[in-house]
């Protein structure tokens, strides 16, 4: 049981969907209208910038968002629930315990004290309600149905990242060559906790595994080459009527050697 894994998915779904929903209604000014006061948001902006100076030569997430405290995304949470959160997650006191257990269990794991098999699957359990409550809000909202499972995050070792708030399709400035691995590290969720599959098209078979490796060939070399990413579930039918129930695209400029 990965507990570290799970704190952490569900950690950053929680901030996925959080800048999502509330720049649906306040656009890029969110985080100033979130209800977190000023000083705590100066403190992300110190945070980012001190990951920017260790990490000169390489990429950094650049969401001001997951430089926040476990602590400043109930706060958001909290300020905003009858206005937008409370239709995803139901009454908030139910959801403030389920927040305050992860947070407890998350300062366990971070000290690397450990946890107990109950335990575990206590924190199992919390992040799979929570991140199940997300994938159904967003089923509904995108077909109108809670039967789909959907893709909460496309990373690529580059440091690309698809998050909700983005399009489908993320067109990266990166410059690839044959012999060079390309892999994608996802996360997502079943609205009714089902085992999930994954496939670069084409590429890859199907795997349970959420990390797709790929080494560049000399056949993929394109000015702009795409790369699908699918999601499936084990149901007999899938929300793009084929046979897979999600799809996001990465492109790369790929140059022969």
């Amino acid at each position: 049981m990965d507990t570290t894994q799970s704190l952490k998915d569900t950690e950053n779904s929680l901030r996925d969907f959080i800048q999502m929903m509330l720049s649906k209604i306040h656009g890029s000014e969110w985080i100033e209208k979130s209800g977190v006061a000023p000083d705590r948001i100066s403190r992300w902006n110190e945070r980012m910038v001190i990951e920017q100076k260790k990490h000169t030569s390489g990429t950094i997430d650049e969401r001001l968002i997951y430089y926040a405290d476990f602590y400043d995304l109930k706060t958001i949470l909290h300020k905003n629930w009858s206005i937008i959160f409370s239709k995803v997650f139901g009454e908030w006191k139910e959801m403030e315990t389920l927040l305050s257990i992860l947070e407890k269990y998350r300062d366990t794991d971070a000290h690397r004290r450990e946890l107990l098999s109950f335990q575990k699957h206590l924190i199992l359990g919390i992040g799979g309600e929570i991140r199940s409550k997300i994938v159904k809000y967003r089923s509904m909202d995108e077909t109108g149905k809670e039967y789909f499972p959907r893709f909460e995050s496309v990373r690529d070792n580059y440091g690309n990242i698809w998050t909700p708030e983005k399009e489908s399709a993320i067109h990266t400035s990166i410059i690839l060559r044959p012999g060079d691995k390309i892999e994608f590290i996802v996360t997502a969720s079943d609205p009714e906790g089902l085992p999930l599959f994954f496939r670069i098209m084409g590429l890859t078979n199907w795997q349970s595994e959420s990390t797709l490796e790929y080494t560049i060939k000399q056949r993929d070399i394109s000015l702009k080459k795409g790369f699908m990413i699918h999601l499936r579930s084990p149901r007999d039918y899938h929300a793009m009527g084929q046979d897979y129930d999600d799809v996001k695209f990465f492109y790369y400029q790929i140059l022969p050697n």
